[in-house]
Order: structure tokens, then sequence, then C-alpha cells
């Protein structure tokens, strides 16, 4: 029975996301204002070139701009973050989860804690895609 509960916990723990090493790991945080998030979560991941570097620590609303504010804690061995760089948030597969990718540019000055990406690109909805599919097709007959 105790083995059993303990098996339940650690498939818990595993579908959240959670990690005893993700508390443990030296980062920095860095930001990023989008017009939209669609959908992203905190603890969604934080991805350059398909490598997992960090997490979505945060995200709020900044009462001057009216932008989505995502704060992310940046994994401290990744320091080639490049002042260039543009974040994004993407869809993992057709109906997946939400993730931050960061595309790193050619700048050479990096990116340090408490920086902001100024370069993004918001969340495709796709009910609105979808919505303009189809208004498209009535404007066509």
């Amino acid at each position: 029975m105790l083995l059993g509960m303990v098996a339940l916990a650690f498939l818990a723990i595993q579908v959240s996301g959670l990690s005893i090493a993700d508390a443990r790991r030296d980062s920095y945080t860095l930001s990023a204002q989008f017009n939209t998030i669609a959908g992203l979560t905190s603890r969604a991941k934080v991805m350059v070139a398909g490598v997992t570097v960090g997490h979505v620590t945060d995200i709020h609303i900044d009462p001057i701009t009216v932008r989505a504010v995502v704060d992310m804690a940046i994994d401290k061995n990744v320091d080639y973050l490049t002042t260039d760089s543009i974040a994004s948030i993407k869809t993992a597969g057709v109906l997946g989860e939400q993730y931050v990718s960061i595309s790193v540019g050619g700048a050479e000055e990096v990116l340090v804690a408490g920086d902001t990406i100024k370069d993004t690109q918001s969340a495709m909805i796709l009910e609105d895609l979808i919505g303009k599919f189809v208004t498209g097709v009535n404007d066509e007959k």
C-alpha cells in the first residue's frame, strides 16, 4: 500500500513538471512583453533550439503598456543570449502546451540578470486563425 502511494506521488510530480533539481538549479531572471500569451502558464518551458534552458516563473500585466509580462528563470550556464534575441510563444504540436522559444541573435552584448528581451512574437491563437479562414472563404463566394 505504501509503495503504491509513493508511486502515485512520483507520477503526480512527473506529470506536473515539478522537479527537485529545479529548486537547486542556479538561474537568473529575464523578462519579455507580449501582446497576447494565449494559454502560456507559469512553469512553462523556456527553450533555445529545442533544448530546455529555463522556465516561466511569473506572468502579469504591465499597467502602463497593457501588455503581458513574462518573467523567466534561465539556467546560469546559458550566458549566450544576446541583446537582439527574439522571444516567441510557440505550441508543442498542434494542440500541445505553450512554451517560450528564444532565438539567439548576433549582437556582441549579452543579456544579464534583470534584462528584458525587446523583440517578441506573440502567440498564434488557433480560434483566430480558424475565424480568418472561415471569413476568407465566405468573402471569395
